[in-house]
């Protein structure tokens, strides 16, 4: 297997650049998810990968070849590249082993056993596409993009025509196979939940390049800037004011801000709605009363959590995830208490 490493990429159609001047690298080995909005250019640097678009500059490796740059270029046939798209895209005229042997050489029967067993489908070799359930489907494209012994596989959405439960335990299994391969594989999605519990790292790709590059967990709670605080979960944003040293005051009441500006700096405080509970309102217990007061507006029950609105006494709106059953109704007062620490983002 062997990393990627892409370069000051810039591509585009006609004489409009999607990507500019686009750097990342992904280790040998590593899954990276590329996650994005709509148009954002997640899905031209997919393509770049592929070899279906040569960029204007800039230049790609995997490993130590150049498969693109100002004076080489690799035809997508020659890169040694999978690719996964979004439904699978099988050849219906063919069964299950047919698919999978496609672009293998003749008599490669036991490689194609050997696929269809890490994806879980020994003895399915002879049915017909239109008998697949969609999971199954993908599992097939999974197991012919892996047959050739890729360098690097590309996934582009393979998930996202699929219903919630099945979803989450196919990226169970895929993840499985990945792991057993060693494969350096690429994913391309604008789906947050899958891209942090799917891949090694995530790079946020915005306005054709890439803002921030983190481990799943570094990304979420250490986002780079507010709008990528907002794209990879939900906020809570308030004003705020940098009161000491590593302190800001906001409606929720005093919040610590590691490597807050300077005193009476300006901004918003970022916190996640789980950070926040709901208490009486009298506080917890004998300690101080400490928090903010509000009153409960909506409740969205999601089964294994609930989301609450409370509307704060001075006016401001906050989301607050409870676990498990609502805990609090519509019209019910509460306390609004924070746990741990917040983000503040200074006014520009």
């Amino acid at each position: 297997m062997t990393g990627v490493r892409i370069e000051g990429v810039t591509a585009g159609y006609c004489a409009s650049p999607v990507l500019a001047d686009l750097s990342l690298d992904v280790a040998t080995g590593e899954v990276v998810a590329v996650l994005g909005a709509s148009g954002s250019g997640k899905t031209t640097l997919l393509r770049v990968l592929a070899g279906f678009l040569r960029p204007s500059a800039g230049e790609v490796r995997f490993g130590d070849r150049i498969v693109s740059g100002p004076s080489e270029w690799v035809p997508p046939e020659r890169r040694r590249v999978g690719i996964v798209p979004q439904e699978g895209a099988l050849f219906p005229h063919l069964d299950v082993a047919g698919n999978v042997a496609f672009g293998l050489p003749r008599n490669s029967d036991d490689r194609v056993e050997q696929m269809l067993a890490l994806v879980g489908m020994s003895g399915m070799g002879e049915r017909r596409v239109q008998e697949l359930s969609g999971g199954q489907q993908q599992r097939v494209a999974l197991a012919r993009a892996l047959a050739p012994g890729p360098d690097v596989l590309l996934l582009d959405e393979p998930f996202s025509a699929l219903d919630a439960s099945l979803r989450v335990r196919l990226r169970g299994e895929v993840r499985e196979v990945l792991a057993a391969t060693g494969t350096t594989t690429v994913l391309v999605t604008h789906d947050q939940e899958e891209a942090l519990s799917f891949a090694d790292r995530v790079a946020v790709v915005r306005d054709g390049q890439v803002v921030q590059v983190a481990s799943p967990d570094d990304l979420y709670e250490n986002p780079v800037d507010l709008d990528t605080a907002r794209f990879v979960g939900e906020v809570v944003e308030l004003e705020a004011t940098v009161i000491a040293d590593g302190m800001a005051t906001c409606s929720l009441g005093d919040v610590h801000v590691p490597g807050a500006p300077a005193e009476g700096t300006r901004g918003v405080i970022v916190l996640r709605p789980e950070q926040l509970a709901v208490v009486d309102e009298r506080g917890v217990g004998a300690a101080p009363a400490h928090g903010a007061l509000g009153t409960v507006r909506s409740c969205s029950y999601h089964g294994h959590d609930s989301l609450l609105l409370v509307e704060l006494t001075g006016g401001d709106e906050v989301p607050v995830r409870v676990p498990g059953g609502r805990g609090a109704r519509p019209g019910d007062r509460v306390r609004v208490v924070v746990g741990g620490t917040g983000l503040l983002f200074p006014r520009s």
